[in-house]
């Protein structure tokens, strides 16, 4: 009998995560900062939506109809229902790729993205993925993928595969990945202790290592402890893609692109000697040590004039989604923390502090007699937006559109907040995209949606839920073990969401 599983890890499920990469909304805002023209996104499909929940968050918040697999079933059950809790129309199935690609109901897309998915399949299921870009990507249409990338993973590497043998070899079968996993953690923490010469050259190991004590189990089993796992150069990836006819375009994380703060001097003036495209991404790689892409590539890319680019940025609506005062001005960076220009983010973020849908042809208008140029407000909006205090906001008539279904959509996964403490996000009609909202915050917002007005009515809703789980909220580390010392607790949590939260949910149009 074949193993379906093909060696992916199958036996525990995937995080309940929300990436904001695959929205297609973002590809506008990457590719007009990148001088390209972006596509418009009518279809899109995510293969490998573990959870579903960004293909399902995406396919409510939008007109995109959206369609996807993941060969998990238990996985591609929970993405049916909450397509089919929305009324989204989203497609999710559990096929495997070979059996996904070559369905004859599919449509030509616009956009396909893949997260966390290439670097931990085989070779044959990338030669499936390449040859369904090929076909079903539409000419002008983007390709999202995320990939673990060399040199970054070329000192840890060696101690994940040590890991993943020690599971293999003296983990108990019946014992279950978890169990295996912590065997294998235990085993490297003896290893280190004898002060090996791989951790004495690979200074980095040891707290590395630390770190990855630390992470969601289900997230080490399927990041660290499938069968495939191959970090690959950003060369190799060029090769992989070429017969698909694709073109790098940009960096999906928006704080790349802006290497002032990424880069000193002497490596930015390195990379203006590269003329080659791959090579100097390559190059890019090894100054910043490039742990993990996020990338958007291209099937047919599209130069904007320089008038083009900025009539074009000017027409981009955004909408502040952090309250002002909790803006830092610095952001954090492969450099480390980058202070951000007091005369140039000050007159940006008081523009957009009333939560108010601005076009940057508006703010531009609001900050130019400050004394900020047009380049400067648009640079700093992509920083903003890739640290995320900024959001892209779609058209009026998208949003309206998308309003009923994100409703259902956020009604079923606050109704599953009440024992469920992993999903930490909701829809936006505004963004079409998730906004994370964790569950006490969940809570609140369902105690508001039955007539409770006040935080105290709120926590005391709240409260009478985890009393009856026999739950208990732990706060530095701390169990509170007391009613009272509970109550109190999300007492000061519900002011905090009133205060902060709800103006930004209500500008979201969640709350």
């Amino acid at each position: 009998m074949s193993d379906w599983t093909a060696g992916y890890v199958a036996d525990i499920g995937y995080t309940f995560g929300y990436y904001t990469e695959l929205n297609p909304l973002r590809v506008k805002l990457a590719f007009l900062d990148a001088g390209l023209v972006p596509p418009e996104v009518g279809s899109a499909c995510e293969l490998g939506f573990g959870q579903g929940m960004s293909a399902n968050i995406h396919a409510a918040a939008s007109v995109v109809q959206w369609h996807g697999t993941d060969f998990n079933p238990s996985q591609a059950g929970f993405a049916q229902e909450l397509a089919r809790a929305s009324g989204s129309g989203a497609q999710m199935h559990d096929d495997a790729f070979a059996d996904f690609c070559s369905r004859a109901d599919l449509p030509d897309f616009d956009y396909i993205g893949l997260h966390g998915i290439w670097s931990w399949i085989s070779d044959a299921n990338r030669a499936v993925i390449v040859d369904f870009v090929r076909r079903k990507l539409k000419v002008g249409g983007v390709l999202y993928i995320s990939y673990n990338t060399l040199p970054g993973w070329a000192t840890f590497a060696p101690m994940r595969h040590l890991l993943t043998q020690h599971a293999t070899t003296l983990g108990a079968d019946g014992s279950g990945i978890v169990n295996r996993i912590e065997g294998a953690l235990g085993f490297a923490d003896k290893l280190l202790e004898t002060n090996p010469l791989f951790s004495r050259v690979n200074t980095s190991v040891p707290e590395r290592l630390k770190t990855l004590k630390g992470q969601n189990r289900n997230y080490l089993a399927h990041e660290y402890f499938n069968a495939d796992w191959h970090p690959m150069y950003f060369a190799d990836m060029a090769k992989w893609l070429s017969p698909a006819k694709l073109s790098y375009a940009c960096s999906a994380h928006l704080l790349d692109h802006v290497d002032a703060i990424n880069l000193n001097a002497q490596q930015r003036a390195l990379l203006e000697e590269v003329p080659d495209a791959v090579l100097r991404e390559s190059v890019r790689d090894y100054m910043v040590n490039q742990q993990f892409r996020r990338d958007f590539w291209v099937k047919g890319a599209r130069k904007l004039s320089a008038l083009d680019q900025t009539e074009a940025l000017r027409q981009l609506r955004v909408v502040l989604s952090t309250q002002r005062a909790d803006v830092p001005m610095k952001v954090t960076t492969s450099l480390g923390d980058a202070n951000m220009s007091e005369e140039v983010y000050t007159p940006v973020l008081d523009a957009l502090a009333d939560f108010k849908i601005k076009s940057l042809a508006q703010l531009e208008q609001a900050v130019k007699d400050k004394g900020v140029s047009f380049g400067q407000m648009s640079q700093a909006i992509v920083i903003l937006a890739g640290a995320g205090h900024v959001q892209l906001a779609q058209d009026e008539q998208a949003a309206n559109k998308s309003k009923k279904a994100c409703d259902r959509l956020n009604a079923h996964l606050i109704g599953k907040s009440r024992s469920n403490m992993e999903i930490s996000y909701l829809a936006s009609p505004v963004t079409g995209g998730g906004v994370t909202v964790n569950r006490f915050a969940q809570l609140f917002l369902q105690a508001r949606s039955q007539g409770l007005k006040q935080p105290a009515e709120w926590a005391q809703f709240t409260w009478n839920i985890l009393a009856a789980q026999n739950q208990r909220i732990v706060k530095e580390g701390k169990q509170l073990e007391t009613p009272e010392e509970n109550l109190a607790e999300l007492n000061v949590q519900a002011q905090v969401f009133a205060d902060k939260l709800v103006p930004v949910l209500k500008a979201l149009q969640i709350a």
